[in-house]
């Protein structure tokens, strides 16, 4: 709105239902009353008018009957200014008069009965009427901030509705807030700077089970508040600018706490109880008195933290463990005095800032050097690697000095090899002997048809045809026929678009449809009817498209149904059933895919080039007079492209209008328009006829304080009845105070990542008005934003010139890229990626921007190869953990799966678990609900009425609440229809009875959660084959107990009954039965002489679990064995080892290049065999050897990067650990030597993928 015009064109609209007249930014309205407009806008509902200067409301806003909406903050409204019968239209329910002139609530605002929102921030109110919230009971928001409140009216307990409470800066000295436990809904409340003590606090908030934002900051308080411990859905708690000393350990019970700030407080350590709160994303700690002691070590197991701050503080060195929350981006540490950091900071891959000033003593490592690719785009050294990693300058010296070109060991071995390289020769000849033997053994069996099978079934000859890996993500998303129901495809430019649910059964005569009938057989399984509907107008490539993808939706299903051809009039009956109504016919159709060649019309434009760093474009008017000496000017005229330059233009302006010439003609013109380049006073005469001709004089015309219009971005959306048009906020690059990356805030800028392929857009630009389509968008969105582009082209004056231009996702002009901030066409290809990870996410035709729109990132991440190993986690800490989430266990039912339904399992089998079997734990967790002493209900009781006596007795009895989880287990030899079994079964029993209560967990063997295994209290016994198999046997049975990376991970299984499988550090359990029917058999528990005793004393409490008193027990230690019953079951005496170094060593890491770039992960301690992943490579180091593993699906360009990597780990533990020097292994799937398989507890045969 220039010069307080209003525009007319608005008094039209009659069914503009949304009103936006701020004025910011660049939008100057500057309104001093409210239009005379506004009277003919009957379907209004909402209207804004912040930010101007208004003085009054008067006018015509009680005369709008759909008004819901009231938006007049940041204006020089009084009391007088507002009318009282707008408190009378009966749809109002949201009113902002914050950041006005206010000393009173409005007259009559109590009679606005269904107001669910009201701001009344930033005034002068000192009172608060009492019948102010009699009637306003439905309020959800509340805004009462920066006032001169004293007291609140106690009517306020009856907003037992309202989610959001803001009382921040008033003097709410004496008010005690009783009323805080009255309002059971209350998500957000914020008391700020409101004279908060100990005393006039709440003493119990246990009511407000939705609260999750509190903000007590500027107050007085000396401790935490007791009220706040109850809190148990608390998110964010903002505590700063107190007096509190310390923090209680009961902290713990903020579970799902994510931002928490103690800043400027007193300070002095935090308790340990504070790394539980695992959810934690943001902690500030600013200006306290924390030291180096004050933080507790056990920090790193906050994962989720994201920013840290402790600035200001007494802080000399930082625990290690912090460097272990990998996901930490911001960490500032400014005025402290701190020495050094640790070596693992530069292993914070996601860390952007880092804020160590005014630390007068701190030193830190030089930035490492660059280096020169040398392996598929890496550099695989040690010295590059641990420059990567962030490790000190000292030790990136050491290892260059240990990769010196003369290394004396390196020569030795060189030599040995030499030596044995003849007999290497030997054994190559004797191996292709047997081969060649071999051969020929088979070739004369086949000739004398021994290798005929006598009976074997043949398969179909559709069974045995390999279906073609293709990948059908880009038309069908992933959840397309996994849930019942009905989908419908249109074909449109030769792709399947999804159609909306209110338009099944309309069918456009022109155009094909694919149609997906999902349902549920009688078995409970999935299956599909494909049916695809041809219109009688269509065009012969949409019918070929639609018979082509319903053929790929039915290989992307999996199924084995048809795909059944429907022609428009000739439906059949089974088609007709899929649809709950009758289908109609529409006329037209969608455009076809063929090309059809037009001849491109040009529209001849003349642009003012102008921008210093980004080249912008401003269209003119076309003729000569709009040119400007001082400028660079674009024409635009077809296959012949301009640049004329104004005798006091700038060189670097006329390069630059050069180059976005280049690019408009290769981008628009397909290379085949002419550029040429003019001066002021040497033009043709073709260029001033396109001008219209020459004028007498070219003088300065643009004035000299000229400010572009901004961009104004703008989303087209469906309503309910009517289109949507909302503004997408953003900042120009002048606008920002402090200089933001690109990358880092994309809202607060106008850049590509802001268009959503599903979405359409307008860039309103006053010259030109843009229409951005995505290619994913609807077609209703589409012919909506054209209708509405050429409303708001005619609504508002614009120049002449001014035109609106249509942009297809992919094919957008260059002056529409030229609007936004660093527009990159430029597709990023990563080359050490294998062929078939490159097939997976698709080809790069069709796919627009795709990788461009990915972060750039590393070429490789090895940084878990030198991040120290986790340590195990101690018995004390083990128990206390199992202690706790047994403590909350109210509860636990077992099932176990007998052929195809699920039976209750006896709670005397619980912990025992078998291979080939399924079993299901029904756990119920409940939340402790604390309960007042009696005596401090005595005293509250007192001298209270009998209102409140009966809603004191009320909230006596607090409903307990509960959780359920389910724990499904399968065995590594079950398949698959346990788990389906129980999802369509069982899962969905507990889901009727445990609604918004239940949460599932799938675990396989060997893989469980931690939590599940606390619950047997380390009795978990794995045994071999099926339960309802497990009869007396007269085969003696071995059983390994082992703990992984603590007691939590205890397991006691079943593996084959070999003495060679004996460790002198572990325990054993033999089980040696007799055929006597008086005693069933033996039972030993064998101690390893260096076995820990508090295993030791597990092993024989587990055996008396598995085993009653018909079997006869005994504990042995190692080289007490009876020879008669103990070496005889085990199948005779044989050499085993005597010791494990191997557990305080072993660690496995991952190799993989699924995420796009060769990186390496570490799996935890508790690994199992099921952990080697067939298409990766593993590497195992056991403290002697590092094994390097190939699976039988890893590519080539896997191989090659691991093998380096191996041996950067080598060299790199090598001068870690001199003490324990590496040798390089490689391993093949199936050919795994004793060394390697005993780090695997209970290794076995590998299985078989699960059917």
């Amino acid at each position: 709105l220039q010069g307080g015009y209003f525009p007319e064109h608005v008094k039209a609209m009659t069914s503009l239902r949304w009103l936006k007249l701020n004025s910011t930014g660049l939008n100057r309205t500057g309104l001093c009353y409210l239009p005379e407009e506004l009277a003919a806008l009957q379907k209004l509902e909402h209207l804004s008018v912040s930010h101007n200067s208004l003085t009054t409301l008067h006018g015509e806003l009680s005369g709008l009957p759909c008004l819901r909406a009231i938006v007049a903050r940041a204006n020089s409204l009084k009391n007088s200014g507002v009318p009282d019968d707008i408190f009378q239209l009966d749809d109002l329910s949201v009113l902002d008069l914050s950041y006005n002139q206010l000393t009173e609530c409005p007259r009559e605002l109590e009679n606005a009965k269904n107001m669910l929102v009201l701001n009344l921030g930033h005034n002068s109110i000192d009172t608060i009427p009492n019948q102010l919230f009699i009637n306003l009971t439905d309020l959800l928001y509340l805004d009462l901030s920066d006032n001169k409140l004293e007291s609140l009216p106690p009517q306020m307990r009856r907003l037992v509705h309202l989610q959001t409470l803001i009382l921040n800066n008033n003097p709410l000295l004496h008010a005690q807030l009783r009323q805080l436990p009255a309002m059971t809904a209350l998500q957000t409340l914020h008391l700020r700077n409101t004279q908060r003590t100990q005393s006039n606090l709440p003493t119990s908030l246990e009511a407000l089970v939705n609260l999750a934002d509190v903000d007590l900051s500027c107050n007085d308080l000396s401790r935490v508040p007791e009220c706040l411990y109850t809190l148990g859905s608390l998110r964010r708690l903002n505590l700063s600018s107190n007096q509190i000393t310390e923090l209680s350990l009961c902290i713990d019970q903020w579970t799902q706490l994510e931002t928490l700030n103690l800043s400027r407080n007193q300070l002095t350590s935090l308790p340990s109880a504070i790394c539980k709160l695992t959810k934690l994303k943001k902690m500030y700690l600013n200006s306290n008195k924390l030291d180096f002691d004050g933080i507790p070590s056990g920090i790193g197991k906050l994962t989720n933290l994201e920013e840290f701050m402790a600035a200001n503080n007494n802080l000399e060195l930082i625990p290690e463990s912090l460097c272990r929350c990998s996901k930490l981006r911001k960490l500032v540490l400014n005025k402290n005095r701190l020495v050094t950091l640790p070596e693992a900071i530069h292993f914070l891959t996601d860390l952007e800032i880092l804020d160590v000033r005014e630390n007068p003593s701190l030193v830190m490592p030089p930035k490492p050097a660059d280096r020169s690719s040398e392996w598929y785009n890496i550099d695989f050294s040690l010295q590059n690697q641990l420059r990567l990693a962030g490790a000190s300058p000292a030790t990136v010296a050491a290892a260059a000095a240990g990769s010196s070109t003369k290394d004396p060991l390196a020569r030795k071995m060189r030599l040995r090899r030499r030596k044995d390289s003849a007999q290497d020769d030997q054994a190559k000849q004797v191996l292709k002997g047997m081969s060649d033997v071999a051969q020929e053994k088979n070739k004369k069996i086949e000739e004398s048809g021994e290798a005929k099978a006598p009976d074997l079934k043949t398969r179909r000859w559709d069974q045995g045809l390999e279906k073609p890996q293709l990948d059908y993500s880009e038309f069908f998303s992933e959840d397309v026929g996994q849930l019942p129901g009905l989908c419908v495809w249109q074909i449109e430019n030769f792709v399947p678009t999804l159609v909306d649910e209110a338009f099944h059964g309309k069918f456009y005569e022109a155009d094909c449809y694919i149609v997906l009938k999902t349902f549920l057989d009688e078995n409970g399984s999935l299956n599909w009817e494909i049916y695809y509907w041809i219109g009688q107008e269509a065009t012969l490539d949409k019918k070929a498209c639609s018979a082509i993808h319903a053929v790929n939706l039915r290989n992307y299903l999996g199924a084995e149904c048809r795909s059944i051809r429907e022609e428009m009039g000739d439906e059949s009956e089974e088609f007709l059933q899929v649809f709950d109504n009758d289908i109609s016919y529409i006329e037209g159709g969608t455009a076809s895919g063929f090309f059809t060649v037009e001849d491109t019309q040009y529209v001849t434009r003349l642009y003012r080039v102008y921008g210093k760093k980004n080249v912008k474009l401003e269209p003119v008017a076309l003729k000569g007079t709009s040119l400007d000496p001082r400028f660079v000017f674009l024409l635009d005229h077809g296959l012949d492209l301009l640049v004329w330059r104004g005798s006091q233009a700038t060189l670097s302006s006329t390069t630059k209008a050069r180059l976005f010439a280049e690019k408009i003609n290769k981008n628009e013109r397909k290379g085949k328009a002419e550029i040429t380049l003019l001066t002021q006073g040497q033009e043709t005469p073709e260029f001033w006829e396109v001008l219209g001709g020459q004028p007498e004089e070219i003088r300065p015309c643009v004035p000299d304080d000229f400010q572009p219009h901004k961009p104004k971005l703008y989303k087209v959306g469906l309503g309910l009845g009517y289109l949507e048009l909302p503004q997408i906020n953003y900042k120009l690059s002048v606008e920002h105070k402090k200089r933001l990356k690109a990358d880092l805030m994309p809202e607060m800028r106008l850049l590509q990542s802001l268009l959503d392929t599903k979405s359409v857009y307008i860039l309103d630009c006053w010259s030109d008005v843009f229409i951005w389509i995505g290619r994913k968008s609807s077609r209703l969105v589409r012919a909506a934003a054209l209708k509405l582009s050429q409303e708001l082209c005619t609504m508002l004056h614009r120049p002449k010139h001014a035109m609106v231009t249509r942009n297809l996702e992919g094919t957008e002009c260059q002056v529409f890229k030229s609007k936004f901030k660093n527009w990159d066409d430029v597709l990023r290809v990563d080359y050490t990626r294998n062929a078939e990870t490159v097939l997976q996410d698709g080809g790069l035709a069709g796919k627009v921007r795709k990788d461009a729109e990915k972060k750039d990132q590393m070429k490789a991440d090895l940084t878990a190869l030198f991040l120290p190993r986790q340590p195990p986690m101690p018995l004390s800490e083990a128990e206390q953990l199992m202690e706790e989430w047994n403590e909350d266990l109210d509860g636990m039912e077992g099932f176990v799966l007998e052929g195809k339904k699920f039976t209750r399992l006896p709670e005397e089998e619980f912990g025992h678990f078998h291979t080939h079997d399924c079993y299901v734990f029904l756990c119920r967790y409940w939340v402790p609900v604390e309960y007042e002493e009696d005596e401090e209900k005595k005293k509250k009781g007192e001298g209270k009425g009998e209102e409140e006596g009966e809603e004191e007795e009320e909230e006596k009895q607090p409903e307990e609440d509960s959780q359920c989880i389910v724990y499904f287990w399968q065995g590594r030899e079950a398949s698959n229809m346990g788990w389906l079994t129980f999802t369509f079964s069982l899962q969905k029993k507990f889901e009727s009875h445990f609604r918004g209560k239940l949460e599932v967990v799938r675990m396989t063997q060997q893989q469980e959660n931690p939590k599940f295994l606390s619950h047997f209290k380390r009795r978990f016994v794995i045994h071999r084959g099926k339960r309802k198999d497990r009869v007396i046997t007269p085969q003696p049975s071995l059983y390994h107990i082992r703990t992984n990376g603590g007691a939590l991970c205890t397991r006691c299984i079943q593996i084959n009954t070999d003495a060679a499988l004996l460790n002198s550090e572990f325990c054993f359990i033999l089980k040696v039965p007799f055929e006597s029917t008086d005693n069933q058999g033996i039972v030993y528990t064998w101690v390893g002489r260096a076995a820990d005793p508090d295993e030791a004393k597990l092993a024989e409490d587990i055996m008396n679990h598995m085993f009653d008193d018909s079997y006869s027990k005994q504990v042995i230690n190692e080289g007490e064995e009876p020879e008669n019953f103990f070496w005889v079951g085990i199948g005779g005496q044989k050499p085993y080892d005597e010791d494990a170094d191997y557990m305080k060593h072993s660690r496995l890491f991952r190799c993989s290049n699924e995420k796009g770039y060769f990186s390496v992960s570490e799996k935890c301690s508790d690994f199992c065999q099921d952990d080697l992943a067939d298409d990766d490579i593993m590497l195992l180091d056991n403290g002697r050897e590092v094994y390097m593993w190939v699976g039988t699906q890893t590519s080539q360009v896997e191989i090659k990067l691991s093998l380096k990597a191996c041996q950067v780990y080598i060299q790199h533990m090598r001068s870690k650990d001199p003490s324990h020097p590496r040798k390089l292994r490689l391993v093949r799937k199936g050919n795994e030597p004793w060394p390697f398989t005993r780090c695997f507890h209970a290794w076995s045969v590998f299985r078989k993928p699960p059917t």
